[in-house]
């Protein structure tokens, strides 16, 4: 009786450390899909986007919009900008709402390292001309 009760305890433990290796595997994935804002933007690369809101995502961990923004010879070209968080953008005024496709907006951020139509936004002026911080993670960003 006394080996057999062993057994089973020894049965528990090898099924408790496995759950709790899979749990804490399953914790640590979204965190690797999350990056700082060093990693992705070069804060020595400031840019100034105007352009018509083409798509809004309101998503975790941070909000996006693209925008059509002619470039110098006129051609068109549509830009990904990255925002703060939907939680952290609703406690600085924003709503599902703020921004829609067909608004004009212009934007101040910083570009993507590897060259892409790709920034971190750090305000957005709308149509109207109120001028909204965008929860920008980079750290200087007011």
């Amino acid at each position: 009786m006394y080996r057999e009760r062993v057994i089973q305890m020894i049965k528990i433990s090898k099924q408790n450390w496995i759950v709790a290796t899979v749990a804490l595997g399953l914790c640590a994935v979204p965190m690797a899909a999350h990056h700082s804002f060093a990693a992705e933007y070069d804060s020595k690369k400031p840019v100034t986007l105007s352009g018509t809101v083409t798509k809004v995502e309101w998503t975790n961990p941070h909000a996006r919009f693209y925008i059509d923004v002619k470039d110098a010879s006129g051609a068109m070209a549509n830009w990904e900008l990255e925002l703060g968080s939907p939680n952290g953008l609703m406690r600085l005024g924003w709503t599902r709402n703020s921004l829609k496709p067909g608004d004009s907006v212009s934007i101040e951020g910083y570009v993507a390292k590897d060259g892409s139509k790709l920034a971190n936004a750090r305000s957005v002026t709308l149509g109207d001309g109120r001028k909204i911080f965008a929860g920008s993670s980079e750290e200087n960003a007011k």
